[in-house]
């Protein structure tokens, strides 16, 4: 079965058949259709899991077939044990986001539903391209829903802030067009698996790093191309705000995983100082800027940067535990900061304010949402016994072998984490009821009780169990660090 293959163009025709089927306003239909076609858009993605063999670092559930004979560009797909994860986790997050604008969105629903499930297919095929052509088709297509996402369904300054995304994110991606050609010419082929043996001098990868560096560091994002974020959060409706969050953020860093490491590992180890450095600056200096925010959902977008940040140092110490921690944390922020932004949501769509000063004594009128809401805290927060801390413990843990100060430095987000998630939950959730909104909430519906539940199952899971999840990547880690460990640096 052409697992992958479903797993990208299930969503995409069912985005496309809730488009038609919603063109004459039957806002009821399109939403069961979009519920569906994201049910089976994720149900075709679990034999994914089930049929994964651990232990090899082979690529599996492969997919080859001519596209442009001429240019030697294929319909190549595959997964190993780093990216058939990532497939998985946005099949799951697209049905609960789905899910989550069932009544919420009332404006043009079918084109809201359909722009999601679209997005899907097309983050998808990022993850499981292994032609360098078809990864760039996927990679910079998934752009167009997400800037209709915001710049339809956002905020007041919604244009400002999809304009923004979207030239960000193009800009850094053209470079990266110019190094897959250069690749092209020197390989005679588009395939990203046979770029892993193409020599390459010093001086020339240092220049392809710097291409991919701009196209993924803006994805991730890192400090200092990271400004961008904080303004598409504020914006977007709450389904943009979880998927930006939770998927499209590890595209970025598994673009470094996937093109920087094994193609070009004179360069990365080269430049792994510099890495490290713009890392923990994300970590220290953008969880001090977390605190000073009167915004929740700017709050917890400044949070992501800080937590990404993380997952880069990960990768550039080039150790086991430091790649299969920041791999961990990435599935993780996916989880937490999807729960996040669904709380920020569950209060928006009440009270219709996201600042952090309309809110007080919420805790009092909504218990079961202040329940769910302090496990997802604490995760953020990085707790142990939640998938927050196995992530951190683990990168910090590669950090002080590396280099104890630079470990020292990343363990601060422990502190900054607590300090910026709890003083903020505090604020919101405790104390008297604030004003007659908060004193006329009502707690969380059926369906937003089993949305958040379902993502407090998985926070608990990978906090208490890793394991599963670290054996599938394990093999392939090992690999790919000893293929970076042959080069000349």
């Amino acid at each position: 079965m052409p697992y992958l293959s479903l797993a990208i163009w299930v969503p995409i025709v069912a985005g496309l058949a809730v488009l038609a089927i919603g063109r004459d306003g039957r806002a009821a239909a399109a939403r069961w259709v979009a519920l569906a076609g994201a049910l089976a858009g994720f149900l075709v993605t679990v034999p994914l899991w089930t049929r994964f063999t651990r232990g090899t670092s082979d690529l599996q559930f492969v997919e080859y077939v001519e596209w442009i004979p001429r240019f030697d560009v294929h319909y190549f797909l595959g997964v190993d044990g780093i990216s058939v994860l990532f497939v998985l986790l946005n099949s799951l997050v697209t049905l609960l986001v789905v899910w989550a604008g069932w009544e919420v969105i009332r404006d043009r629903v079918a084109q809201y539903m359909a722009a999601f499930l679209v997005m899907s297919g097309l983050i998808n095929g990022a993850f499981a391209a292994l032609d360098a052509v078809l990864f760039y088709v996927f990679f910079e297509a998934m752009l167009i829903p997400m800037y209709l996402i915001i710049g339809v369904w956002g905020g007041p300054n919604r244009v400002y802030a999809a304009i923004k995304f979207f030239l960000y994110t193009l800009l850094g991606s053209l470079l990266m067009l110019v190094a897959f050609v250069y690749l092209y010419n020197v390989s005679e082929s588009f395939s990203i698996v046979d770029w892993y043996h193409v020599p390459l001098s010093l001086t020339t990868q240092l220049l392809l790093f710097v291409a991919f560096f701009l196209a993924f560091a803006v994805k991730v994002p890192m400090w200092p191309v990271h400004t961008w974020l904080p303004d598409a959060h504020v914006e977007a409706p709450t389904g943009g705000s979880v998927v930006l969050a939770a998927i499209t953020l590890k595209i970025g860093a598994y673009g470094f995983i996937r093109f920087v490491l094994p193609i070009l590992p004179d360069a990365a180890r080269y430049m792994s100082g510099f890495m490290i450095t713009l890392s923990l600056i994300a970590v220290v200096y953008i969880g001090f800027v977390a605190l000073v925010q009167g915004d929740m959902k700017k709050l917890i977008a400044y949070s992501s940067i800080s937590h990404m940040g993380f997952v880069t140092l990960g990768v550039f110490i080039f150790s086991e535990l430091g790649a299969e921690g920041a791999l961990v944390q990435m599935l993780s922020h996916g989880f937490v900061s999807a729960a996040m932004f669904l709380c920020v949501g569950v209060m928006y769509d009440r009270v219709h304010s996201r600042e952090i000063a309309a809110y007080g004594g919420v805790a009092n009128t909504m218990p079961k949402f202040a329940a769910l809401m302090m496990l997802f805290a604490m995760a953020n927060a990085g707790l142990p016994a939640t998938s927050g801390f196995v992530g951190e413990f683990l990168v910090i843990l590669a950090a002080v072998k590396f280099n104890f100060w630079i470990g020292f430095l990343a363990a601060t987000t422990l502190i900054l984490g607590a300090a910026y998630t709890l003083w903020m939950y505090k604020r919101v959730l405790f104390g008297a009821v604030a004003n007659d909104d908060v004193a006329g909430l009502s707690d969380l519906n059926r369906r937003e009780f089993w949305l958040l539940a379902v993502l407090a199952v998985l926070v608990l899971w990978m906090g208490v169990w890793p394991k599963p999840f670290v054996d599938v990547m394990h093999t392939s880690v090992v690999d790919l660090l000893a293929h970076v460990a042959k080069s000349k640096l």
